[in-house]
């Protein structure tokens, strides 16, 4: 399966950028990993029965919960694109159940980014576009969201 930007792409059309959902939604996969692997460590150390076994059993449940995280997190970034052509803003989500938003270039009123703290560190965001007489769109959580604003307002 190709990327949905190369199956709509109009003759002259061209990709001028493009990003994705930023790295950020694997942080509760990270953390489930991490917290799996305290938890097998401490049942090593150990020595009462018991606690192993509920150290182990705990470790096992976690680890299933970011197994799910993960694979959550992965699906949705490969289901996640946005990009920037010549003539266009592109973004959709989605795999079954699709959701796209397109937005002329010429019809872009302004472009906001909001970053929190951990945004500016890591560089992801959300960007809304508001358009004239088309409405208002965010995109939650992209990577790279000034330059994505940039590729938008230089054209």
């Amino acid at each position: 399966m190709g990327r949905y930007i190369d199956e709509i792409l109009q003759p002259g059309e061209k990709v001028l950028y493009s990003t994705n959902a930023h790295w950020i939604f694997y942080l509760p996969a990270i953390a489930a990993w991490i917290l799996a692997l305290i938890l097998l460590v401490l049942s090593r150390s150990t020595t009462t029965d018991s606690l192993i076994l509920l150290c182990l059993a705990s470790s096992a449940v976690v680890a299933i919960a970011a197994l799910y995280w993960t694979a959550r997190a992965w699906f949705h970034r490969w289901t996640t694109e946005t990009d920037v052509t010549n003539l266009r803003v592109v973004h959709k989500t989605g795999f079954i159940k699709r959701r796209t938003f397109e937005m002329s270039l010429d019809k872009v009123e302004s472009v906001d980014v909001n970053q929190s703290i951990l945004g500016r560190i890591l560089n992801y965001g959300d960007v809304t576009i508001m358009g004239v007489g088309e409405g208002k769109e965010t995109i939650e959580t992209i990577a790279s969201p000034l330059s994505f604003r940039n590729s938008i307002t230089t054209h």
